[in-house]
């Protein structure tokens, strides 16, 4: 007698192939891109003051924004880069405001910036924190933000 036996349809169910490592990122190279970012975009963000005479918040949200962005994304998820990339981005506004007062120097006493960022750094540092003004460490604030609740979020 003859059996009728008919072998189980193959499964349509193929696995999925198992997930890629979780990067971790390196925190060195991490701090070196981000201050690089840090005093490119600082510089940018001066440069942007120092030609319009005007102080925008949004550039200094955007230069923490940059700045956290290249720490996370160097970085991995590093607690601190958070916290890294704030500061990070303090120090870039702030080179960013003694641009822009080399600029507007510039502009009316005829001192070259280049001058004034080299040779004559302490004046133009002193002038700065002679005339610094209650909006300025507002976007000091805004931009350390910025980058801070980027790097945390981003990083999560």
């Amino acid at each position: 007698m003859s059996q009728n036996f008919t072998p189980p349809a193959p499964d349509s169910y193929t696995a999925a192939p198992a997930p890629a490592p979780a990067r971790s990122g390196n925190v060195g190279l991490a701090i070196l891109g981000a201050a690089a970012t840090a005093l490119v975009a600082g510089a940018a963000y001066g440069g942007i003051m120092g030609a319009i005479e005007y102080q925008i918040g949004y550039l200094a949200a955007g230069v923490g924004f940059l700045v956290a962005l290249v720490a996370v994304r160097l970085g991995g998820r590093n607690p601190i880069l958070p916290v890294l990339s704030a500061v990070l981005t303090l120090g870039g506004v702030y080179g960013g405001y003694l641009l822009a007062s080399a600029i507007g120097v510039e502009k009316h006493e005829g001192i070259p910036v280049s001058e004034l960022l080299t040779t004559d750094f302490a004046n133009l540092n002193q002038y700065y924190v002679d005339n610094i003004d209650p909006i300025s460490i507002l976007f000091y604030a805004i931009g350390a933000y910025a980058a801070f609740q980027t790097a945390r979020k981003t990083a999560s």
